[in-house]
């Protein structure tokens, strides 16, 4: 956008491991932190990158952040764990309890990771992809701050609740599905506010019910709308969708779930009355040779991604795309031409480095 500034890539991240450091993030968890935001950022999920940084960082300043947090197991199979992330960066929770995962289907040929007691934990495709160098399968999902309303509902008793799996494939690039079960993600919404635009109808509703443009509307009481709309068009089958996200989540894990869920903006308190500690996380990985042999898997991967890739378009649509596809593409295009920002974020960021003692 011609409105938006351009930083190099190795400049951001130098910024954003400084910050982390700050607040008290030890070396290697401020690295983690760093990167997890970063490829936020190249992938093109603007609103899961460096946009939120000064959020984590209000949030550790309201105590709801433990920036050196103790990640233990706290109950385990040889398949499965549960995880205490200690109050910890869900950027940090989050791939620590994937690298259990990824280790358990080492021995036992599948991993499942239930997370409690953790924070918002940025992209979910990051966490699955740390499955592919492993020939794994990655899944990774996490309830989130209520801004949903079940189908028929004007309370706001879910999160935006996204579900991601990272397939290997041979010669074709790996299938990613990185997806939120609400028609939008709220940091979408987030980036209309910023840009002074109207949302598409179909992603919030106001107070009593009505569909509405307004992207702010969440602060007059309105709700998100899971993935569908409207009952017409599947509303019910989103809805389905966040509620496992949220069972799965932290009703196995012990975390928080549905309007229990602490929010996300540091200037709201959690719930006096919890049901749980923190957010929760669900990750699993998957050994492709517990299945089949893992070349046999991904040579036909490759077979099943260049079929869909050749089907035939819609008279005026370029192609079909795979999951993972314009991510990729960006992320290529990003690391070559540097990370575009927001003149608002950037004057976030400004602020957050003034504040402390890190220039932007």
């Amino acid at each position: 956008m011609k409105d938006e500034h351009v930083f190099p890539v190795e400049s951001l991240r130098q910024f954003s491991f400084g910050i982390f450091k700050k607040i008290g993030c030890s070396d290697n968890d401020a690295n983690l932190a760093t990167e997890v935001l970063l490829a936020a950022d190249l992938r093109g999920i603007d609103s899961h990158g460096l946009a939120r940084l000064s959020g984590y960082v209000r949030l550790w300043e309201a105590n709801r952040i433990n920036a050196t947090p103790h990640i233990k197991i706290v109950h385990e199979s040889p398949s499965t764990a549960v995880v205490d992330g200690d109050g910890g960066l869900g950027l940090v929770v989050a791939p620590k309890a994937m690298e259990i995962a990824i280790a358990k289907a080492k021995t036992a040929g599948t991993g499942w990771v239930a997370v409690k007691n953790s924070n918002h934990f940025g992209i979910a495709g990051y966490h699955t992809m740390m499955a592919l160098q492993h020939d794994m399968i990655g899944w990774a999902m996490t309830n989130a701050s209520p801004l949903v309303a079940p189908t028929f509902s004007v309370e706001r008793l879910l999160g935006t609740n996204p579900i991601s799996l990272a397939v290997p494939a041979d010669k074709q690039p790996p299938f990613i599905l990185d997806m939120a079960t609400t028609t939008a993600a709220n940091g979408k919404l987030e980036i209309l506010q910023r840009k002074n635009k109207e949302a598409p109808l179909g992603w919030i509703q106001t107070k009593d019910g009505a569909p509405s443009a307004n992207p702010h509307e969440l602060k007059d009481g309105g709700a998100l709308i899971p993935l569908g709309s409207d009952y017409e068009h599947g509303s019910h089958k989103g809805y389905g969708l966040g509620a496992m996200v949220d069972i799965l989540s932290a009703v196995l894990s012990g975390a928080n779930y549905g309007p229990w869920v602490p929010p996300f903006v540091a200037f709201l308190q959690p719930p006096a009355d919890p049901v749980g500690e923190g957010i929760g996380h669900f990750l699993g990985a998957m050994r492709v040779d517990a299945f089949r042999p893992a070349e046999e898997f991904k040579k036909h991967m490759d077979n099943w991604i260049t079929r869909f890739r050749a089907a035939k378009t819609i008279e005026g649509k370029e192609k079909v795309l795979i999951h993972g596809d314009p991510e990729r593409e960006m992320s290529t295009q990003r690391k070559k031409e540097g990370i575009p920002l927001n003149p608002k974020v950037v004057e976030d960021l400004k602020d957050l480095g003034k504040k402390l003692g890190i220039a932007f």
